[in-house]
């Protein structure tokens, strides 16, 4: 795996949104987000995006191209971003997804900041997710 991970500047966040759009996911990076992408020769082949909240982040989004899942993309962004920030990382997640991010560091969160608290119990209307934190 020749994967070269880094932080993409806020002049290059289009680029993460075609790469979303190509999946057709509802994500989209805004100004307010943090943008790591992952690199084969130049094409991003994973994304994720970081929500500055409360003490901490809030995991918005990750994406792996479908055709490159499980080769451990996702556990090296979440390695890299561990090791670039303090405090910790919240994120949402389907109860299926739990597997993936507990190898990579992350436990259960019983105590979310209010605006994270907020915004799950209305996600959880719609659709069923585990909160995560990594500290």
């Amino acid at each position: 795996m020749l994967l070269d991970i880094s932080q993409l500047p806020p002049l290059l966040y289009p680029l993460a949104n075609r790469f979303y759009r190509r999946y057709q996911r509802g994500a989209k990076v805004n100004r307010q987000h943090q943008v790591w992408v992952g690199k084969e020769s130049e094409q991003i082949i994973c994304s994720l995006c970081l929500q500055p909240v409360a003490d901490g982040y809030w995991l918005t989004s990750l994406l792996v191209d479908p055709a490159r899942r499980h080769r451990g993309y996702a556990n090296a962004l979440l390695t890299t971003i561990r090791h670039h920030y303090t405090g910790p990382i919240w994120l949402f997640c389907s109860p299926s997804l739990v597997p993936l991010y507990t190898g990579a560091g992350f436990d259960l969160a019983c105590d979310l900041p209010e605006s994270l608290a907020d915004r799950l119990l209305r996600y959880q209307r719609h659709k069923e997710l585990v909160p995560l934190v990594s500290c």
